[in-house]
């Protein structure tokens, strides 16, 4: 029965709920393998699934485990996921800005998927941050200080968090219908009222094309609408890097700098104002400029750090023990001219050999090691300039910057 649905779906054809409930629920008790279930992640991947399909498996998602009901808690709860990308730390910035204006926000998420780095495993760069906490937990906190970032619970959409694992290692990220059903089966088991989603698009992201981005966008509207719940979608660019760090305390560091006010025009920090303030909209009703307006007094008057120091604190990190490797290899231009492109698809497999992401389910993250920019697209610089610090435990051989930075 197990081979004849992954040939089933080989073939391209629709899928019954029963028979993707029995294959999945059976790799949740372990009586489908990961290589069978492999085989047919491989087989979505390459012949997509109807939307049928994608709402059936969602729910089957979802009802793996248990969901948070939040419906006590005052004001509107709001949730932000992005799909992905190189250098992509928004999470860090918009959620203790949000909650600094009296928006509750919980947010649950995950670790890397490929060559995109995950928020929990940097939260997990900061020594003694907790991920793991219980549902009772995480509502006495969203409670307390209107603020959880933290991994997925135990209970909620426990399917995701296995299939999120094997998907990671055997090239079955990039599909449509299986990030719309990861997503919103956390969002959805997750309580939260109203969802903004950042969609990257780019060759540093899971997408490559606007289509792909607008397919999926549909789809979660869709899913979010089966469950009476907002959603909303930003579509964002992620052929070059986002910020200046990649890595896992690189980029914790830079997050601080842009809650601080000192990261000014950067597309990072465009990025975070435009989906604080877009959460912001919809949580309090208010127009997009207002919220905006109150985006950047959070920055200015210093409550949005605060609120990021309050949440680490309340999850037992201690900032003053987060490091960097104290190694590092400068980066300098070979030509002079103008940057014309900076491939963010380069940087992060870089930072993979680095150690800063996974290359299989087991492997570990060095926390330390990373990249760090020192000029932008369209900066004037001589040969000889130092273009990115590279921070290391081990080096890598290090392959031709040429392709990666494009100076004309």
């Amino acid at each position: 029965m197990i081979t004849d649905i992954i040939n089933k779906k080989r073939l391209g054809k629709e899928l019954s709920y029963h028979e993707l409930d029995l294959f999945f629920n059976g790799y949740l008790d372990g009586t489908v393998k990961d290589y069978q279930m492999s085989s047919l992640l491989m087989a979505i991947c390459i012949n997509g699934m109807t939307e049928e399909e994608t709402f059936a498996l969602t729910k089957i998602f979802i009802d793996s485990g248990d969901t948070l009901d939040l419906s006590f808690i005052s004001g509107t709860v709001v949730d932000k996921h992005s799909t992905g990308g190189i250098g992509d730390k928004t999470t860090l910035i918009i959620a203790p800005i949000v909650a600094s204006l009296g928006v509750p926000i919980l947010k649950m998420s995950g670790r890397g998927l490929g060559y995109t780095g995950g928020t929990i495993d940097k939260l997990e760069s900061i020594p003694g941050y907790r991920i793991d906490l219980s549902d009772e937990e995480v509502i006495h906190q969203v409670q307390d200080i209107g603020i959880v970032i933290t991994g997925q619970t135990a209970s909620l959409a426990p399917m995701d968090k296995q299939i999120y694992a094997l998907r990671d290692v055997t090239a079955t990220v990039s599909s449509v219908p299986l990030i719309a059903t990861s997503i919103m089966s956390k969002k959805i088991a997750g309580g939260a009222d109203k969802i903004l989603i950042d969609i990257k698009v780019g060759n540093g992201a899971l997408l490559r094309t606007k289509k792909e981005a607008e397919e999926l966008s549909s789809l979660m509207k869709k899913i979010g609408k089966i469950y009476q719940k907002e959603v909303r979608t930003i579509i964002s660019d992620m052929n070059t890097p986002l910020g200046f760090c990649i890595g896992n305390s690189l980029e914790v560091e830079e997050a601080i700098r842009v809650l601080k006010g000192e990261e000014v025009g950067n597309n990072l920090t465009k990025l975070c104002i435009d989906l604080a303030s877009e959460l912001v909209c919809m949580a309090k009703a208010v127009l997009l400029q207002d919220a905006q307006d109150m985006v950047l007094e959070s920055i200015r008057s210093g409550a949005a750090y605060q609120k990021f120091l309050d949440l680490v604190k309340a999850q037992h990190g201690d900032l003053t023990k987060l490091s960097v490797s104290r190694k590092y290899k400068v980066i300098k231009a070979s030509d002079s001219g103008t940057i014309e492109k900076i491939s963010a698809i380069e940087l992060g497999k870089l930072s993979v050999a680095l150690g800063a992401g996974r290359m299989t389910k087991e492997d570990s993250i060095d926390y330390g090691v990373g990249i760090q920019l020192l000029k932008q697209v369209g900066d004037m610089v001589k040969k000889g300039d130092v273009l990115a610090k590279i921070y290391y435990t081990k080096l890598p051989h290090l392959q031709d910057f040429k392709n990666i930075f494009l100076i004309k």
